[in-house]
This record gives C-alpha cells, structure tokens and sequence, in this order.
C-alpha cells in the first residue's frame, strides 16, 4: 500500500517514541533544512536526537495532522522529561522530506472554560473551503493579530460559539478581546509583528507568525477551525526564539 504524506509524517514523528530509524528515510539526507535553532542541520542531526530522546522513554501522540500541497502540518503531544505541545511543519519535494519548522511550548491549563492544550475536533471537513478558509485566516491575523484593529473581531469570531484552548483564556469572543487589548490575566504581553506562513486543510488553518511575548523575542503558531464563515475554534503555542548566538544551523526560525 503506497503511503500517504501524512501518514509518513506521523511514523516519522511516532519513531521519537520508539527509537525505530526507518521512517527517517523519508528524510533527503542532502537537502534537508531544519528550522529548530536547537537541532543540528540534515538528517544526521535528526537521527541523533531522536536516539537521545528514545532513550528518555517518551510519550509521543500525534493529536490531529493535515496535509496541503507539499506541506504535512501536525498537532502534537510529548512527554519527555516534560510535558510538551508542538505543532510541526514538513515540506516534501517528490517522496522526501526537506525542510522542517516546528513551535513547542510547555503543556499548560486547563484554561478556565475546562479546556486543554489539544482536545477537541481533529478531521478537516469542508475541502473545498481550503482556500476560502486560508484567506480569511490570513486577513484575521493580518487586520487583528497584527494592525490590532480589535474592533473587527466579531466580523471574523463567532462569539456565541468560540472555543478556546490558549490556557490563558476562556471559551468566547469578550475573552479573546480582553486577552488581545492589553495583558494576559497572568501578566504576558503579546505583540504579533509578521505573518510568516499560512497552511490549511478544509476547516482547519495553521498561521506561523513573528513578534514578543513580554519583550521577548517569539513565533506564534495559531491553529483556527473555521465554520460557516467565521472562526469557532483556536489552538496555539508560543515559543521564545534563542539568541542567534545559541542556534545550532544557520537556517532561522521561519
């Protein structure tokens, strides 16, 4: 049975668990860019951090994964020494893999409506509304995120219907806005400075975004599920970016 992007996606990342090298193999050895500033460049790095975390009996659930074009983007739960929830973006170039993007963030909450870091719907739906669905996300973080016109949520969010995963913020749209105008409950800041990349499958968008949280230096992945128009769902983590001076490769974040 030929296998499909994804599914060798999710081998490749299951093999973190089980310290199997042969989904590495989807890998091209001699074109493989990495964007994780903590990981070696090319396969090679590859093969050895996953043989350095299979040895810490890890925990590794591929909560939901979407394919477009020659993009694989997946949703991801680890258990390491810590708990952690990542989001993780491969390009494919025929039958290989060569380059990869990733954000990870510390597993927190649940956040105050009940919710946690990944549950929730995990199939796209609406695969004719991939390109509809992209543009209006990207017009959301592009009008809100980033020219902070806070006036124009409720044209983009369903503010009877939205659901909230950020462990910071409550289900519905006056939680959202409050979290966006000024501060987090728990004192964090975010300024979105530049959208990077927006992926999507039928309902669900993944936008990769630039800025600060608290003045530091971050990349923002967002994850929305899109219904009827409007925004009714979002995931996301936030990861602070090294100095330069710490980077493994010379590829950068984005």
């Amino acid at each position: 049975m030929i296998q499909t992007r994804k599914n060798q996606v999710c081998e490749l990342l299951k093999s973190i668990e089980t310290g199997d090298p042969t989904p590495i193999a989807v890998v091209n050895q001699e074109q493989y860019i990495q964007h994780n500033p903590q990981t070696h460049e090319g396969s090679e790095g590859l093969e050895t951090l996953f043989k350095r975390l299979s040895k810490t009996s890890p925990r590794v659930n591929i909560v939901r994964a979407f394919e477009d074009g020659d993009y694989v983007f997946a949703h991801t739960e680890y258990d390491f020494a810590n708990s952690n929830i990542g989001f993780e973006v491969f390009r494919f170039e025929g039958d290989h893999i060569v380059e990869h993007w990733d954000n990870i963030q510390k597993r927190q909450g649940p956040n105050e409506s009940g919710r946690t870091m990944v549950d929730g719907p995990t199939e796209a739906t609406d695969q004719a509304l991939t390109e509809t669905n992209r543009k209006f996300v990207y017009a959301f973080v592009r009008d809100v995120l980033i020219d902070r016109q806070l006036e124009r949520l409720g044209s983009y969010i369903n503010g009877a219907h939205f659901t909230q995963h950020n462990s910071q913020i409550a289900d519905g749209l006056s939680a959202f806005c409050s979290a966006l105008e000024d501060k987090f409950s728990s004192g964090f800041v975010m300024e979105y400075e530049r959208s990077h990349r927006v992926l999507a499958e039928g309902n669900f968008v993944l936008s990769v975004s630039e800025g600060s949280l608290n003045g530091v230096h971050s990349s923002f992945y967002d994850l929305f599920r899109v219904a009827e128009g409007k925004l009714v769902e979002h995931w996301d983590t936030i990861e602070a970016i090294p100095p330069r001076s710490e980077w493994k490769n010379d590829n950068g974040k984005f």
